[in-house]
């Protein structure tokens, strides 16, 4: 079988792809601020020239890693709310279970808090970057507006405070089960995110 001709779009999103993989990989080994450019091009298997034909910049490129796993996240939030025939439990027990463990499932955490220093020294990155973070504060907001209709469970405090608070808390927790998993094992932490949903989200739900 003659293998498939890519059109020239095709080939390029291909290279992208490659150099975006390439690229989360790198920076999460070696960290954005040290990986080059080279090593990115070098891990997908392109030139530098490939690189900048495609990004104009490492800063772009590590934007453009985040904004895929922002999607990411918000596919995942979003299938919570898929069967619009689940019962109140049914989606309670989902979303406790998508917080508690959601410290687990970003590869990418140490990319985001990298960004976020690298946001406060770069106005240009901090613009594109702040964009992204308030769509996920503004998706959190909304996703928790409609559970709260959906099972009728009472807000205790605004949904956009809300969404702030549950997004420092899972950064938070993931940072020091990242950075110190000795004292913070898995188990503690997810722990800690299920009692605060529990407490915060739930706690106007009757028993």
């Amino acid at each position: 079988m003659k293998p498939v001709r890519l059109t020239r779009e095709q080939s390029r999103d291909q290279t992208r792809q490659r150099l975006l993989d390439a690229a989360q990989a790198v920076f999460i080994k070696k960290g954005f601020g040290a990986s080059s450019v080279e090593d990115v091009a070098a891990d997908a298997g392109y030139t530098r020239g490939a690189f900048y034909s495609n990004f104009s910049s490492k800063a772009e490129l590590l934007l453009d890693v985040l904004k895929r796993d922002h999607d990411t996240i918000m596919q995942r939030m979003s299938a919570l709310f898929e069967d619009g025939e689940a019962s109140r439990a049914d989606m309670e027990a989902r979303v406790l279970q998508y917080y508690s463990e959601c410290y687990q499932n970003n590869a990418c955490f140490l990319l985001w808090v990298e960004a976020k220093l690298h946001a406060s020294r770069d106005p240009g990155f901090r613009a594109s970057f702040n964009a992204l973070m308030r769509e996920l504060r503004q998706t959190t907001t909304d996703y928790i507006r409609a559970f709260s209709e959906r099972v009728g469970t009472p807000l205790t405090m605004p949904p956009e405070q809300m969404a702030l608070g549950l997004i420092a808390l899972c950064d938070g927790v993931q940072f020091f089960y990242s950075s110190d998993p000795q004292s913070v094992p898995a188990q503690f932490a997810e722990d800690v995110l299920a009692q605060f949903f529990r407490r915060v989200v739930l706690s106007g739900a009757p028993e």
